[in-house]
């Protein structure tokens, strides 16, 4: 059985019909496969932070890259970094040509970085801060309720000392 093919005016078999299915099906399923094995978003920025806490060092954007694996790709990394010292994250300086990063502080210090940024990106993408900000206390553990009291008593304290408002 034959049909007309529209482009070339040629003969187009069943065969063809057949490859042509059996190729878009399967390249549709590499897709997405390659689309659900993708990280978790933050994940990549995770594993870079774990990277740069076991060196203990600061590294460049090839060296972070290697410890992955070679995976993902030199830009995707140096993007990550770049991300991550906009955050405050990591710290910069200039390594050669390159940029080497390192931790900002300790663990703990660039994850409540990390951590305090992305509360404030999420704050800032609502629409009523109030009703947001409201919620949020209302949902709160007693104890975390406490602390947030807490640290407002103290930056109140401070900004009178330095004779803010």
């Amino acid at each position: 059985m034959a049909v007309r093919g529209e482009r070339s005016g040629g003969r187009v078999t069943l065969e063809h019909w057949n490859y042509y299915y059996h190729y878009s099906s399967r390249r549709a399923e590499e897709e997405q496969m390659s689309l659900s094995e993708r990280r978790d978003r933050g994940a990549l920025e995770t594993e870079v932070l774990a990277t740069l806490v076991a060196a203990g060092r600061s590294m460049t954007a090839g060296e972070v890259q290697a410890q992955l694996g070679g995976d993902p790709a030199y830009t995707t990394v140096m993007t990550t970094l770049s991300r991550l010292h906009d955050k405050g994250a990591l710290t910069r300086k200039r390594s050669g040509r390159a940029f080497a990063y390192g931790l900002a502080g300790d663990s703990r210090a660039v994850d409540a970085a990390v951590t305090a940024r992305r509360m404030r990106k999420v704050l800032d993408a609502g629409t009523d801060r109030n009703v947001a900000l409201t919620r949020f206390v209302s949902e709160l553990e007693p104890d975390d309720e406490r602390l947030l009291a807490d640290l407002l008593h103290k930056l109140d304290s401070a900004h009178a000392a330095d004779g803010r408002p």
